[in-house]
């Protein structure tokens, strides 16, 4: 199995969560509260052996700052360079941060896989700000790794980290960076449901990837089977968001709705082997 949707943080900033709310709007949002998880590269260790994950990719968290997004960076190179072959890094920051495509490129020269999460949690993406983010998503596409990006439904409930997105929004995002290869995080907000429109929307999908973090919070199992049936389970990336839910939430999902084991090594394995250029080697990863 691989995780393609996980998240560690140093302990420098595990043990200084209030003063880094008082820096940062967006991280005080999610993690100023004690109750809020954050986990470093032994907990994921921890859990990817005890989930039976055998590769994960990793990031931080979009800070503003170019002090602590490079920080940030540092931290997740470190635990590369360390487990090269239990990690894929990505290079994570505010889109719209000074600095921003710059800290793309270095990330990348050294070895990073791909640029994501990427989000903005205070507001959605407008016409300014996708146009904002040209200078990263060049990097992306120069150096031909994926992007991902934060996004989510916007109807429901609320909840810590749900951003005023709206479908419109999000697929503005994808129609402006067509020769990119996107991953749009939590089932793209449900896009995927307009891939059954006759025009437009499947084409314009067809360089983007859908993740299942959070899915047990937001959606119906059937979701799986709804999305293969869509857009094609090559279209599905397994991931947990750690370390907010366990891997086995997931599992036990899959297990539970039909889908075939081909269709579940696909999502779980496969596509993000393809996606990111890993092979296998004696049932490890290369």
């Amino acid at each position: 199995m691989i995780d393609f949707h996980t998240h560690v943080f140093p302990p420098i900033f595990r043990e200084n969560r209030r003063d880094l709310s008082q820096k940062e709007p967006a991280f005080a949002k999610l993690y100023s509260s004690i109750g809020a998880k954050m986990a470093g590269a032994e907990q994921l260790l921890e859990h990817m052996e005890k989930e039976e994950i055998q590769h994960s990719v990793v990031f931080g968290f979009p800070w503003r700052s170019e002090e602590l997004f490079k920080q940030h960076n540092d931290y997740v190179g470190e635990i590369l360079a360390r487990y090269p072959d239990k990690f894929s890094a990505f290079c994570c920051f505010h889109p719209l941060a000074h600095g921003a495509a710059r800290e793309a490129e270095r990330c990348l020269r050294s070895g990073f896989s791909g640029i994501g999460e990427l989000g903005i949690y205070h507001k959605g993406l407008s016409r300014e700000t996708i146009r904002a983010m040209g200078d990263v998503m060049a990097v992306a596409r120069d150096f031909r790794v994926p992007v991902m990006i934060h996004v989510n439904e916007p109807v429901g409930h609320k909840y810590l980290g749900k951003a005023p997105l709206s479908l419109k929004q999000i697929f503005s995002f994808v129609q402006a960076y067509p020769d990119n290869r996107i991953i749009l995080a939590h089932w793209g907000g449900g896009l995927f449901f307009y891939a059954l429109l006759r025009k437009e929307i499947k084409e314009a999908i067809s360089r983007v990837w859908f993740d299942t973090a959070a899915s047990p919070y937001l959606y119906d199992p059937k979701i799986y089977k709804l999305a293969g049936e869509i857009v094609g389970f090559h279209k599905i990336l397994f991931g947990t968001d750690f370390p907010l839910l366990p891997a086995s939430r997931y599992k036990a999902e899959l297990d539970k709705v039909g889908l075939s084991k081909k269709e579940i090594k696909m999502i779980t394995d496969q596509n993000a082997r393809r996606l990111l250029g890993l092979t296998e080697k004696g049932g490890g990863i290369g």
